[in-house]
C-alpha cells in the first residue's frame, strides 16, 4: 500500500507542476487575444510552430517567449543584496504553487482492485487528508507578502522599495476582507475542507453565490486585490514606479514573478469557483453523491476546469476595461467599504447557521440579497460624489488683451 500512495503523489505532484506551468504560458497568450479584442487590434497570430511555416493561430508565442526568457543574460546589478535579491523570486514561485496544495480538481474516482484483493480509491487532490485546507491556502497567499517586500528591499532602489512597500500594505489590507468572506463560507458549511464546502452546494442545490451575495462581491474584489491584478497592481505601476518591486530583475528571476503573477490568477479562480460556483457541480449533469463511476467524475473535473475558465476571462477583461485606482483610493476600499460588508456577510452567515440547518435556503438569499441592496445603497449615499479629493484650483482667467496690473506693483 506505501508504494501505491508514493506513486499516486509523485503523479499528482507531476501533473499539477506540468499542468500549471502549460495553463500559464498559455494563458498569457488568451490574455494578449483578449486585449486584442478589447482594443480592437490584432493579436499575436504569427508565430507557429519553430523551423517550419505553419503559423497555428500564434500558438508558438508561448514557446518563443520561454526560449527568450531562458537565452537572457542572468545580469545581477552590483548594488543588490545578492542572496535576498535571489531569494525573493523563489518564495513568491514557491507560495503560488504552494496553493494548490489543497485544491480539490474533481471528486473521488472510483475505486479500483489490487493485486491483493483490496481496493484503492484516489481523491482529485494533492493532500486529501489536511482538514484545515483554507487555512493553508491562506498561509501561502500571506507567505507572498515577505516575497515581494524582500524584492523591493533587496534591489536598493527605491522604486523597487516604494512598490514592495504599495505591495505588502495592500496585501495585508485586503487580507482582512478576504479572510471574513471566507469565515462566512466556512460557518455556513461547517467545514474548512473544500471538498466538503463543494459537496454542501451540490446537496443542497444552491450555490453560495446565490445564498451569499454580498460575500461573493467581498471575495472576488478582495482576491483580484490579493492576485494583483489591474486595477489593483499599483505595486508595479510603469506610470510611477518604472516596475515596481521588480524594477531590477531580467532573466529567469523575472520569469519566475511573471509566472506566479498568473498562478496567483488561477489559484484565485480556483477558490472563487470551489467556495460560491459550486466547485464541479452543474444541476442535472454531476449529481450530488460523493461516489460517482468513472463518467461522472471526469464530467465534474470538466465542469470545475471550464468554471475556472470562466473566472480567469473575468479577470483579462477587467484587466483590459478598468483604469487603475489611485493607491489612497485602493485603500479606502479595503478599509471603508470591504471590510464593513465582509463583517455584515459573516454576521449573516454565522446568524443562519445559528438558526439551524433547517432553515429554507430561498428564506436565506432573499435576506442576503436584500442586505447587498440596502448596504449597496447606503454606501453609495454615504460616499462622497467627489472620488477625487485632490485640491482644486481656480481656472485661470483668461487674457482679453488688456493690460493686468501687477499685484506686487
Amino acid at each position: 500500500m506505501t508504494w501505491i500512495i508514493l506513486i499516486e503523489v509523485l503523479v499528482k505532484i507531476a501533473l499539477l507542476l506540468g499542468g500549471l506551468m502549460f495553463a500559464a504560458a498559455y494563458l498569457v497568450l488568451v490574455e494578449r487575444w483578449i486585449a486584442a479584442w478589447v482594443q480592437d487590434r490584432i493579436g499575436p497570430n504569427r508565430v507557429g510552430i519553430p523551423l517550419t511555416k505553419i503559423r497555428l493561430f500564434g500558438l508558438g508565442q508561448p514557446i518563443a517567449d520561454g526560449v527568450k526568457f531562458i537565452c537572457k543574460e542572468e545580469f545581477t546589478p552590483g548594488h543588490v543584496d545578492r542572496t535576498l535579491y535571489t531569494l525573493a523570486p523563489i518564495i513568491m514561485l514557491v507560495t503560488a504553487l504552494g496553493a494548490f496544495a489543497v485544491i480539490p480538481f474533481g471528486s473521488v474516482l472510483p475505486p479500483f482492485p489490487l493485486p491483493d484483493g483490496s481496493t484503492y480509491q484516489i481523491r482529485l487532490i494533492l493532500l486529501p487528508a489536511f482538514d484545515a485546507g483554507i487555512l493553508l491556502f491562506l498561509a501561502f497567499g500571506g507567505l507572498g507578502v515577505f516575497a515581494v517586500a524582500l524584492a523591493g528591499w533587496a534591489s536598493n532602489n527605491k522604486y523597487s522599495f516604494f512598490g514592495g512597500v504599495r505591495s505588502a500594505a495592500q496585501l495585508i489590507s485586503y487580507e482582512v476582507p478576504l479572510s471574513l468572506a471566507i469565515l462566512g463560507v466556512v460557518v455556513a458549511s461547517g467545514s474548512l475542507h473544500l471538498d466538503h464546502i463543494i459537496l454542501t452546494q451540490a446537496q443542497s442545490g444552491w450555490w453560495n453565490i446565490f445564498v451569499y451575495p454580498l460575500g461573493f462581491l467581498v471575495f472576488l474584489v478582495a482576491v483580484c486585490a490579493e492576485a494583483g491584478r489591474l486595477p489593483f497592481d499599483l505595486a508595479e505601476a510603469e506610470q510611477e514606479l518604472v516596475g515596481g518591486y521588480h524594477t531590477e530583475y531580467s532573466g529567469m528571476r523575472l520569469m519566475l514573478f511573471l509566472v506566479s503573477e498568473f498562478l496567483h490568477m488561477v489559484a484565485a479562480s480556483f477558490l472563487i469557483t470551489i467556495l460560491f460556483l459550486g466547485g464541479w457541480h452543474l444541476w442535472g449533469i454531476t449529481g450530488s453523491n460523493e461516489l460517482v463511476g468513472w463518467g461522472v467524475a471526469l464530467v465534474r473535473v470538466i465542469v470545475l476546469v471550464a468554471k475556472v475558465f470562466l473566472v480567469i476571462l473575468l479577470f483579462m477583461l477587467v484587466r483590459w476595461s478598468w483604469p487603475r485606482f489611485r493607491f489612497d483610493q485602493l485603500m479606502d476600499l479595503a478599509w471603508k467599504v470591504l471590510l464593513l460588508w465582509g463583517i455584515i456577510h459573516f454576521v449573516l452567515a454565522a446568524g443562519w447557521a445559528y438558526a439551524g440547518v433547517n432553515q429554507p435556503m430561498w428564506l436565506v438569499a432573499a435576506t442576503n440579497w436584500t442586505t447587498l441592496v440596502i448596504v449597496w445603497l447606503i454606501t453609495a449615499l454615504v460616499s462622497p460624489p467627489e472620488s477625487d479629493n485632490r485640491p482644486r484650483r481656480e481656472p485661470a482667467p483668461v487674457w482679453s488683451g488688456e493690460a493686468v496690473e501687477s499685484p506686487t506693483s
